[in-house]
């Protein structure tokens, strides 16, 4: 019976992880009020991929159902659902740095300057680069008709890119939510947030590489936020899940526009 209780426990947790997850990631209404525990948060930090891979299979159907819409407006249509799924929660995370590394100010001041409610010249005009190279790179793998396997997986491994980050990187500072997540995590959720996506790999080999591409740019944004904030928090855990997925679709698309033939698996 202990066993049981134990393994109903799991169970819940689990659940209420994803719920967890879907309401922090996304702004689809979950009207559920879930415990904010140990056990919890790790499940949500694990289920990160899983909500990139539902974010990932609206825009699939999006894709689909615009497939006689011209490509530009189809790529626009996929950048603003994808925008409005999360509700641009990482994006500010994104403005934020980019101001702080534009002042060009001491430490302290960077930090002063991300805690800003008010966005600088230097944060509108990277969020203005970002979402046009997105569309952009939406549009050119369009207009190559790629196989539609890199719009699912992309949001996955991006916040898949923040979850590594997260548990790799130590935080600036001993409070904020990034630090509290923290506290519960370790590299096994890392490895546990993967598995959905290798399921996936095992009917698409390429994505392997994809992944591994993934990794490489969590070291080196693990290097840079050392280097230039000492540590992380919440808005960069963000800014690398932006940064994360951008970095994935112009490897997708370099890879379809140079590779002389099918990447193997597809």
């Amino acid at each position: 019976m202990k066993e049981d209780a134990v393994k109903e426990d799991a169970v819940k947790n689990a659940l209420f992880g994803l719920l967890l997850a879907l309401q922090f990631l996304t702004r689809i209404p979950i009207p559920v009020a879930c415990p904010w525990t140990p056990a919890t948060r790790r499940w949500a930090l694990r289920a990160y991929p899983l909500v990139g891979l539902l974010i990932g299979s609206v825009l699939v159907l999006l894709a689909f159902a615009m497939q006689d819409v011209p490509t530009p407006i189809t790529a626009l249509a996929l950048l603003s659902l994808w925008v409005a799924l999360s509700g641009g929660l990482h994006l500010d995370g994104v403005m934020d740095i980019a101001d702080a590394l534009g002042s060009n100010q001491a430490l302290e001041r960077r930090w002063a300057i991300m805690k800003d409610p008010q966005i600088g010249s230097f944060g509108m005009l990277t969020l203005v680069f970002l979402l046009a190279w997105k569309g952009v790179l939406l549009w050119a793998l369009l207009t190559y008709q790629a196989p539609l396997w890199w719009l699912l997986v992309v949001p996955a491994l991006g916040r898949w890119t923040g979850v590594a980050l997260l548990v790799l990187t130590p935080c600036a500072q001993q409070k904020g939510l990034a630090w509290s997540w923290q506290q519960s995590l370790s590299g096994q959720d890392v490895a546990l947030a993967l598995v959905p996506l290798a399921l996936i790999a095992l009917l698409a080999p390429s994505l392997t590489l994809i992944g591994l591409a993934a990794a490489v740019f969590v070291a080196l944004s693990r290097v840079f936020m050392l280097r230039l904030f000492n540590g992380i928090n919440g808005d960069m855990v963000g800014a690398t899940i932006e940064g994360g997925e951008l970095w994935l679709l112009i490897l997708v698309w370099s890879w379809w526009q140079f590779a002389t033939v099918s990447p193997p698996g597809i």
